[in-house]
């Protein structure tokens, strides 16, 4: 009997104590509830995952006083291009305000500030209104270029030469529907170091009769020129 009423006691004690461990699991003191997903350590893994999103997307957070980028060319004739500066879209076809040719978007360089933004159509539009739009850019304006369809079929020596002094390297030999992003400047010292090209080459291409899209991102220093 004695040994039948100790181990009744210690069923006791043992069920007391598996309560009191799972109801200070699950309560705090106050009463409310805690999600397991925070007991087991999800919910901090996830708050991190959110707060370490960078901007626009890109591989890399940009330093202070940088401006983050990320320009992304058209695939073939039916995803339009898309391009993000400082996380907000510029130019995209959700926001129905690109076409096929060359997308270009104007920038402030020192405050970040859309200046203007609009698309020529190189197949079969007139060439005139790109060579105003490039002859008018003011200084310390960054140039954000993404390509559609056909970049090129229109772009004569003048063109090309305008874009070369936005520090294009692949301005002079962009042709027939290529895929080409670009970011340059006003002004610009040198050649800018932000620029992809994929030439049409049917061998090659991802598409029947274009080359895959393109995307180029990185960080631009504040006043880069």
């Amino acid at each position: 009997m004695r040994l039948s009423v100790i181990l009744r006691i210690m069923v006791i004690i043992s069920t007391l104590m598996a309560t009191w461990f799972f109801t200070h699991i699950y309560f705090n003191r106050t009463g409310k509830t805690i999600s397991v997903r925070g007991y087991l350590g999800f919910s901090s893994r996830i708050t991190k995952e959110k707060t370490s999103r960078n901007k626009c997307d890109n591989s890399k957070k940009c330093p202070k006083d940088f401006f983050a980028f990320k320009i992304t060319s058209g695939a073939a004739n039916v995803v339009g291009p898309s391009i993000c500066f400082e996380d907000n879209i510029l130019m995209s076809g959700v926001k129905n305000n690109i076409g096929r040719g060359l997308n270009i978007a104007l920038v402030d360089g020192a405050t970040g500030v859309l200046k203007k933004h609009e698309y020529f159509d190189m197949f079969s539009g007139d060439i005139d209104p790109l060579l105003t739009f490039l002859k008018e850019i003011p200084e310390k304006t960054l140039v954000l270029v993404a390509s559609y369809d056909d970049p090129a079929s229109k772009l004569n020596p003048e063109a090309r030469k305008l874009l070369t002094a936005l520090g294009s390297t692949y301005a002079e030999s962009v042709s027939f529907r290529d895929s080409w992003v670009f970011l340059g400047a006003k002004d610009i010292s040198g050649k800018s170091p932000f620029e992809e090209i994929l030439k049409n080459k049917p061998q090659q291409n991802k598409y029947d009769g274009w080359p895959e899209a393109l995307t180029v991102e990185g960080c631009i220093p504040h006043k880069v020129i």
